[in-house]
């Protein structure tokens, strides 16, 4: 991928997105949503990945197919609302090796606070895609990138749903090499860190919590 942020405006895509802002969306639905545009974006942010070929036979005759290369990618999941994102990618990729990086925000300096980190083994080598839906303040978001690294993660790519411009801007201060995929560049943060317009708290939504 070959520039920072890419808005995949498909129209599916921000049909279902309007639906899971509605405040009048009740969880299971929201939870359904996610994971059909996470589907979605699953197919931009898996662009360019690297390819070779392998000989097979169809029932016809040989051919030199094209095969994905290398090793399986890694997601890695920015606990708990990442989780949603989640589910939905693996559908599209069941091989893909999982991780997580278990991360919450004080609610008074808006800064991450670290709980959890699992994540597969060489990183170095594989395709490593965080997914987080909600890149607000860009914080937690540019933590758990730091952690990735820190374990050998190279080439990585960030997914989410939505993005606020401050979340974009400092993710591209802190790592400017990480692609991200987002359904949404929304208008801004307010007063409290939240994306506006937004949906709410995504992983409150998702899960039926206050």
């Amino acid at each position: 991928m070959d520039q920072h942020l890419t808005v995949v405006d498909h129209p599916l895509i921000q049909h279902k997105l309007s639906y899971m802002r509605s405040i009048k969306t009740p969880t299971n639905q929201f939870r359904q949503l996610l994971r059909e545009i996470s589907h979605l974006l699953a197919y931009e942010v898996t662009r360019n990945l690297e390819m070779t070929s392998k000989r097979i036979k169809t029932p016809m005759q040989d051919l030199d197919a094209p095969f994905v290369a290398g090793k399986k990618m890694a997601l890695v999941s920015i606990l708990r609302a990442g989780n949603g994102l989640l589910d939905g990618v693996l559908d599209l990729v069941p091989s893909a090796r999982v991780g997580f990086v278990g991360l919450y925000r004080d609610e008074e300096t808006l800064k991450p606070v670290k709980y959890y980190f699992k994540v597969p083994k060489h990183l170095d080598e594989r395709l490593v895609i965080a997914v987080d839906p909600m890149l607000a303040t860009g914080n937690s978001s540019a933590a758990a990138i730091d952690m990735l690294k820190e374990a050998g993660a190279t080439n990585i790519r960030f997914l989410c749903l939505l993005a606020a411009p401050e979340g974009v801007a400092l993710m591209k201060e802190k790592h400017p090499d990480v692609p991200i995929v987002t359904a949404s560049l929304d208008e801004r943060l307010n007063e409290n860190g939240y994306i506006l317009p937004g949906l709410g708290d995504a992983g409150d939504r998702m899960f039926g919590t206050k």
